[in-house]
């Protein structure tokens, strides 16, 4: 895998999916991703990569999911597993605390919250990739959930469209170190330039 470097005027970084369904205690979903979130310090990576974006001037985009609304995939005539899924536990539901942003990654004025997605990717039924392009952006640097489905589904869609996509893989979980390895080690090096820790990519911004 290739040595990436930065340019500033044309790096920005995509934060998927924070929401506090996903990574608070007592979220619908933190359960199943604690044991590997814990284990890599994927909460606190995450902020930290954002903190060091955020003094570097990096722009700062969030690709956040669909919020579970009543109603929703009830007239569908298809539904994805994962949407299905989705429906059930009711995640990320709209008007909720489990379908807020956490916190401490809540997005500052003038950062970027596109549109939400529905499935996996992204790019995908959203403004995204308008969003980066009206704003210079050819370069991504990735952090957020989860890293078999929503990241790597973002990441590949980003390659297919000519982005050039680093991902920091101890600032992503999964639900088992199993995914982790398929999504980080297995099928993301296809598509991805570089996959950097936390500590490699702070350095490389830091120094814009």
């Amino acid at each position: 895998m290739e040595t990436v470097t930065y340019d500033k005027k044309v790096t920005g970084l995509l934060v998927i999916d924070p929401y506090n369904d996903f990574i608070s205690e007592g979220g619908k979903i933190w359960d199943r991703l604690k044991g590997v979130a814990q284990a890599n310090g994927c909460i606190p990576n995450m902020l930290q990569v954002l903190e060091a974006a955020r003094k570097a001037q990096l722009r700062v985009f969030y690709a956040m999911h669909h919020r579970y609304r009543p109603g929703d995939y009830e007239t569908w005539k298809y539904v994805a597993p994962i949407q299905r899924a989705a429906w059930g536990r009711k995640s990320f539901e709209f008007g909720t605390w489990g379908g807020e942003i956490r916190s401490e990654f809540a997005p500052l004025p003038g950062e970027i919250v596109a549109q939400e997605h529905w499935c996996s990717s992204g790019f995908a039924n959203t403004d995204l990739e308008l969003q980066l392009n009206r704003h210079g952006i050819h370069q991504l640097i990735v952090v957020g959930l989860v890293a078999h489905t929503c990241v790597e589904a973002t990441v590949r869609y980003a390659a297919e469209i000519g982005y050039e996509v680093t991902v920091v893989r101890d600032a992503t979980a999964s639900y088992t170190e199993e995914q982790m390895h398929s999504a980080l080690d297995v099928n993301m090096p296809n598509y991805a330039n570089a996959i950097v820790t936390t500590e490699q990519i702070v350095a490389s911004i830091s120094s814009l």
